[in-house]
Formats: C-alpha cells, sequence, structure tokens
C-alpha cells in the first residue's frame, strides 16, 4: 500500500482528506512543516500533500528540503490562490497545486493521477530491453529507473518533468499543445488556461539545456504548443 504524507495545520483538513484516502492508501499525518520533514525522514514517502501556510518550517521551505534528497510526487494545497504563489511552488519542484476550497473527490482523483505516473502501477510489462531507453542527442531518458542522463551524467527530475520529456522524446520533432500534455502527463481534463506547464517547461530547459535563453532541444512553436528535437551540430 502506498504511504501519502498530509502536512497542513488546519486539523479538519488532514481528518478530511484522510476519511477520503484512507481506503486505499497509509496516511501519515503533519501540522507542521518540521513534523512533516522528520516523518520524510523516517518513513518511505509515495506522495506528499502539502499545505504553504503551515507554523515554523511553511510549504515552500519544506518543498526546498524535500527536493534536496527526494523525488516523490508533491501536490500543494492552500488557502493561497495568488498566481505567484503557485507559480513559486511549481518552480521549486512541486508536481501539482489545488486552492482551498477543493472538493475531496478532485483531491482522490489527483493522488491517484500522479501515483499511477511515477510508479506505473498500470502500464503493461515491457518486454523490449530496447523500448526502456529514449534516445535524443546528448539526453537519455531511462524508464526502467525513471532516470534522465545528459550527456552520461544524471539528471533530477521530478515525476511531473519526467512525463513531459517522456511524452515529447517519444515523438521528437512533434508539436504537443498545452491541453495535450496537460491531457497526457496529468490525466485529467484541459479546462482552464494557466501557466503550469510553461513552469515546467522552465524547469526542464534549466535541466538539459546549456543555456536555457536559446534552447537547442525544447522549443516553443508560438501560439502552438513545444516540441523536441536533437540539435544541429555545428
Amino acid at each position: 500500500m502506498y504511504t501519502v504524507l498530509i502536512a497542513d495545520d488546519e486539523s479538519e483538513i488532514v481528518e478530511l482528506l484522510q476519511l477520503y484516502l484512507e481506503k486505499e492508501y497509509t496516511i501519515l499525518e503533519a501540522t507542521s512543516g518540521t513534523q512533516a520533514l522528520k516523518l520524510i525522514q523516517n518513513n518511505k514517502i509515495d506522495l506528499a500533500i502539502l499545505d504553504i501556510m503551515m507554523p515554523g518550517m511553511d510549504g515552500l521551505q519544506l518543498l526546498k528540503r524535500i527536493r534536496e534528497q527526494y523525488q516523490f510526487p508533491v501536490l500543494f494545497l492552500s488557502a493561497k490562490s495568488q498566481h505567484h504563489d503557485k507559480i513559486l511552488g511549481l518552480e521549486l519542484g512541486a508536481d501539482d497545486y489545488i486552492s482551498k476550497p477543493f472538493n475531496p473527490l478532485e483531491i482522490v482523483a489527483r493522488v491517484g493521477a500522479m501515483l499511477r505516473r511515477v510508479y506505473h502501477f498500470d502500464a503493461p510489462v515491457v518486454e523490449e530491453k530496447q523500448s526502456e531507453q529514449l534516445v535524443l542527442g546528448h539526453l537519455m531518458l531511462d524508464r526502467s529507473q525513471c532516470l534522465l542522463y545528459r550527456s552520461g551524467q544524471p539528471v533530477a527530475l521530478t515525476s511531473t518533468e519526467f512525463k513531459i520529456l517522456e511524452l515529447l522524446m517519444e515523438q521528437p520533432g512533434r508539436v504537443f499543445t498545452r491541453k495535450r500534455i496537460y491531457e497526457a502527463v496529468w490525466e485529467d481534463f484541459y479546462v482552464y488556461e494557466d501557466n503550469s506547464i510553461m513552469v515546467h517547461i522552465s524547469n526542464i530547459r534549466e535541466k538539459i539545456e546549456r543555456d536555457s535563453k536559446k534552447p537547442e532541444y525544447l522549443r516553443t512553436i508560438r501560439g502552438l504548443g513545444y516540441k523536441i528535437e536533437a540539435p544541429v551540430e555545428n
């Protein structure tokens, strides 16, 4: 059974989420960032739901500490709906973000989709070893280990970054719209325009490009979407 950490200083929120999630997952609870970090260090966490506003260490500070050592998916849950807070969370390595008030059934759906993306428990068994690796220029995406290598060096990706890159590298040269990326990676309907995908794309560029401001691999096609292709060698 997968273990989900819920960190929120509002006990009502924690109890509500536990009620909806405990039938499918082992739930660990924390009411502060410091307490949550101790649980992470002492337990195998498969996914974390973090509030931003917590006493002591807030959710953003906690996420920084998490990403220093761990790559499990993180869902931000916060009363803060300001645009810059959402973008900052994504830039720090969060995989998704939901604002309060929320529908607990949406949380259940998001958690299930995020775990499927990361741990592939609905995925068919890969029979050919060659298909486990996607190679493009100096990039090699190893599906069996969920790792990216750039010029032979491992590059840390969040689960969402990995799935976006996997989608693009499966069909190099094809332009993917934001709608197509969102529905394939988040496994949900794309109902509104926001900057989530753009932020994840920017984070990926920081990790794979020599100069993220002059991308050679991951290009923006104005008015259409994004595509990846091997750079032209001079």
